[in-house]
């Protein structure tokens, strides 16, 4: 396999003025209210930079040989927090062109939990928006810490950096401006070596879980994140000249690559739900998240989304498919999706940043799934699939109706498998061989995967997975505290809310439905202490007490099952 971005040069000869990326600009910035474009109506937007294919290979080619002039040498790790916009995704593509790797961090974690992770991940060099390094450390850090904002003070990371936008006060001294990299004088720009060598180089860093003292971050090379953008190819069924209208990266690249335009909202579909109507009305394609598929849903309902540029009549309201994924995706929130946009295919895609994506199944196929479980859909062209029925405790097996076929741990190969974990290849450990998901599963005579459980404890919520099994040993030394249980509750969009359950000391492990309780005595003293002993991406949502916890098994362990039936009632009063 080649380079994935030689690609984009062939597409560069062939096609040198089509339009690649567009962007609609407007909206808020990382922080704080905006106004929008059209009419003064907020939330509205308009084309604000559009970049044919010709000058996207050009500014890529220009800014990587800049970026290697300048001392960006092969396996130099980048920390990157950059919103999707042109100069942004230029700079990701040169940086891989230039042998670098890009490791996402998010800027809005805990500083403790920022720290490790750079810690971890030890990058060389930073690219930031010129607004991220003025408030975390210019005259606008004290909005953004009034706004609960606690940014970690980028400027002062031992880095060589880069800056988007306008200078900023807060922008360090001798800081690159990225715009300057693209107008360089052209040299080389790919790193040397065989095509083993270059495709299996790190291309990418992802921090997806862990605890301050054991961030865990997922590892791509240029081969196995090539191999993730073909297997988005599928999904979406791209082809030249489609409008693929969304803010993920992993859907707009192989839009592009497909020979297709990469339009890009100004904001998070969640942040401006009325903007993201209208930009993705008539697409061909997009990709959302649950909690961002709910708030696209909630303004159409509503009717609320403002005259000015809405579709003419008789044009589609939505895109011609919008897959959906990234978090678990209800049956429910797929029946409202088809309610509200009917002309629209809608897709539910399957995988972990692990490997992604797995699999894919369509709204009518998952809806109309007699099987007992969630249908995730067929594997997709290249994904291997084991069910290993010998790494599953009989205990943790729900009852179901699976029939003949035999429930496992779900184990994944493919392609777009990561090379492995941060710290175990920074610590000389082999590459990763498969995936094991921790998802108990079979499959159906069709082939079609069906989950039907968990292997092991993990909550997703948003993009951050938790282990309750990494914090509740600190909850059980809290004060007061008998036991400690982390629980998710699923919500309709898919999104669970975090609730710790505590009994008190002096409490017992008894058989039947436990009692709960909030704003007891207990659960008071445990949310004020909670900050101390948990990471800020595992706080929970709601803290409750329960008179004890339920047991399931021989091993006796606690019925997490049964915590979620007795807790979600109370649970659905909490707010996403």
């Amino acid at each position: 396999m080649t380079h994935f971005l030689d690609e984009l040069t062939a597409l560069a000869h062939g096609t040198p003025d089509a339009v690649a990326l567009r962007w609609f600009g407007g909206g808020r910035g990382w922080f704080g209210a905006g106004r929008g474009w059209s009419g003064g109506a907020r939330g509205c937007a308009r084309v604000r930079e559009e970049v044919t294919f010709g000058l996207l290979a050009e500014r890529v080619e220009r800014t990587a040989a800049a970026l290697r002039a300048g001392g960006l040498a092969p396996g130099d790790r980048v920390l990157f927090s950059i919103r999707p916009r042109p100069e942004g995704v230029i700079l990701c593509l040169a940086v891989l062109r230039a042998g670098g790797a890009v490791v996402f961090v998010d800027p809005g974690s805990t500083p403790e939990l920022f720290a490790a992770r750079i810690a971890a991940a030890a990058p060389r060099w930073a690219a930031t928006e010129a607004l991220l390094y003025a408030a975390s450390s210019g005259p606008l850090r004290a909005v953004a810490r009034s706004r609960g904002l606690l940014l970690p003070d980028y400027g002062r990371l031992p880095v060589r950096h880069l800056y988007t936008g306008r200078w900023l006060p807060g922008v360090p001294r001798g800081a690159r401006r990225v715009a300057d990299l693209a107008r360089a004088e052209p040299g080389p720009a790919a790193v040397r070596g065989g095509p083993a060598e270059q495709e299996d180089r790190e291309a990418l860093v992802v921090f997806t879980s862990g605890t301050t003292s054991d961030p865990k971050a997922v590892v791509h090379t240029v081969r196995t994140l090539g191999g993730m953008l073909e297997l988005f190819a599928q999904v979406g069924d791209l082809r030249p000249g489609q409008r693929a209208h969304t803010d993920q990266m992993f859907l707009g690249l192989p839009a592009v690559l497909a020979g297709g335009t990469w339009e890009i909202p100004a904001r998070a579909p969640k942040d401006a739900p009325e903007a993201f109507a209208r930009g993705v009305a008539g697409a061909d394609s997009s990709f959302l998240v649950p909690a961002d598929v709910t708030a696209l849903l909630d303004v159409l309902e509503a009717g609320s989304v403002p005259a000015a540029g809405a579709p003419a009549a008789g044009a589609a309201l939505g895109p011609a498919v919008l897959a959906v994924g990234a978090a678990p995706v209800p049956v429910a929130l797929l029946e409202r999706g088809r309610r509200v946009l009917p002309g629209t295919r809608w897709l539910a895609v399957y995988g972990a940043t692990e490997i992604l994506p797995a699999a894919v199944t369509g709204a009518d196929e998952k809806i109309a799934a007699v099987a007992d479980g969630d249908l995730v859909g067929r594997p997709l062209d290249g994904i291997g699939v084991h069910i290993d029925r010998e790494a599953v405790d009989p205990d943790d097996v729900p009852a179901s109706s699976a029939g003949s076929h035999e429930v496992g741990e779900l184990v994944l190969t493919g392609p777009s498998l990561m090379a492995g974990y941060l710290s175990d290849l920074d610590a000389g450990k082999g590459r990763a061989t498969e995936h094991r998901t921790g998802d108990l599963a079979y499959q159906d005579d069709a082939g079609r995967i069906v989950l039907v459980g968990r292997n092991r404890d993990m909550i997703i919520r948003g993009t951050v997975n938790i282990y309750p099994g990494l914090f509740e040993p600190r909850l059980r030394g809290l004060p007061g505290v008998a036991d400690a249980v982390l629980v998710g509750v699923p919500g309709p969009d898919g999104d669970e809310r975090v609730v710790l359950v505590v009994t008190a000391a002096g409490g017992t492990r008894v058989a039947g439905s436990p009692e709960i309780r909030t704003g007891t005595e207990l659960t008071r003293s445990v949310a004020d202490q909670v900050t101390d002993v948990l990471d800020h991406g595992a706080l929970p949502d709601l803290v409750v007490e329960a008179s004890h916890l339920p047991l399931a098994g021989r091993s006796r362990k606690p019925d997490r099952r049964a915590l979620v039936n007795v807790v979600s009632p109370v649970a659905g009063t909490v707010r996403a």
